[in-house]
């Protein structure tokens, strides 16, 4: 069946979301997201994020549909015409909904260790939401370690329910969930439980936020001033294909490989995540594209690097006093008296 999105004209097999259409075609008419993971079944349709304007319903009914609707959770009908992108009303209604998923959350990125890769980070920056309307108190929660490896931040998380889906699907039993309803509603284990599984640090990969962190690098560093490399070994539990994030010599984090819409390629096993923190205990393959514009492309060692040319006279450059009275004054030639001095110069 085709669908048009943006005016780009597509034919997908039936059963297809506008959004996995979208990503299809590629480019801005990709709309964002927070809690669709397409690794993840069942998931999508609780953070609004990606809501479109379905301009005409099919061939069959061209009525456009009179509400926006989420583009994770939307069937594609033949002959359906969407607007993503070029569509101000889907625009704005993404604007609102990114404020107001910040409305508690806390603004805490100088320390918050998902700077730099945060969803929710650049979702605020591409709607331009650099401030909050909201005046009243925010909800506050302690941080809570809920397993050996993982430490909650209740402040930061959006309830996009990733981890509890991986933990539903990946897991061989779940022991944390969603408690509480409305503005009282949390992530939180069962009373006296704990996450304790063979791939439970996957729980960190799939939160789009700082909610969920890495208790063996938290305040180690930057992920800026990391540098990615993909890695494999032989791991009887999980494919063992990982991403290192290195300091030097140091690994000082491993995560699972992600695409361009930052999920996991490979959920990985804890022993990789945790317990191989050595270079020496991987086969390292080599340095790892970004897979989009960030924040940490500005330690981009891949990226050529032109040389630069500065159009200025020669000695400019020599650092003479006399000489950098000229930077600002191209159309002033020299006098004999300066020209003579820069024979001088160059003759020494």
């Amino acid at each position: 069946m085709k669908v048009t999105i943006d005016g780009h004209t597509i034919d997908v097999e039936a059963g297809t979301t506008v959004l996995e259409a979208a990503r299809a075609i590629g480019g801005p008419s990709v709309p964002p997201t927070m809690c669709y993971y397409s690794k993840l079944k069942d998931c999508g349709g609780k953070c609004r994020c990606c809501l479109v304007e379905i301009s005409k319903g099919s061939e069959r009914d061209p009525r456009p549909m009179p509400k926006l609707q989420p583009s994770c959770v939307t069937a594609v009908q033949d002959g359906m015409e969407v607007k993503s992108a070029t569509s101000p009303k889907a625009l704005d209604a993404r604007r609102a909904v990114s404020e107001f998923l910040l409305i508690n959350h806390p603004l805490d990125c100088p320390v918050c260790d998902q700077a730099g890769e945060c969803d929710l980070q650049n979702l605020a920056y591409g709607n331009k939401n650099f401030k909050t309307r909201y005046k009243e108190e925010r909800r506050t929660f302690e941080p809570e370690d809920i397993g050996p490896y993982i430490q909650l931040h209740m402040n930061r998380c959006v309830l996009c329910y990733r981890c509890v889906k991986l933990a539903d699907q990946l897991t061989p039993e779940r022991v944390h969930g969603v408690i509480g309803r409305g503005d009282h509603a949390q992530i939180s284990t069962y009373i006296s439980k704990a996450i304790d599984n063979d791939f439970s640090g996957n729980m960190i990969d799939v939160c789009p936020v700082g909610a969920l962190t890495d208790k063996t690098f938290r305040f180690e560093s930057r992920v800026w001033f990391n540098k990615p490399y993909n890695a494999h070994r032989d791991c009887p539990t999980c494919s063992g294909k990982v991403t290192l994030w290195m300091f030097g010599d140091k690994v000082q984090r491993v995560t699972g490989r992600k695409d361009v819409y930052h999920e996991v390629d490979e959920f990985i096993c804890n022993d990789c995540r945790f317990h191989h923190k050595n270079a020496e205990d991987w086969v390292i393959e080599g340095p790892r594209k970004f897979e989009k514009p960030s924040v940490l492309n500005i330690n981009n060692y891949i990226r050529p690097l032109k040389k630069v040319h500065i159009d200025a006279d020669e000695l400019i450059l020599e650092g003479r006093e006399q000489d950098e009275k000229k930077i600002s004054m191209p159309a002033i030639p020299y006098d004999a008296v300066e020209l003579e001095a820069i024979k001088e110069v160059k003759e020494e």
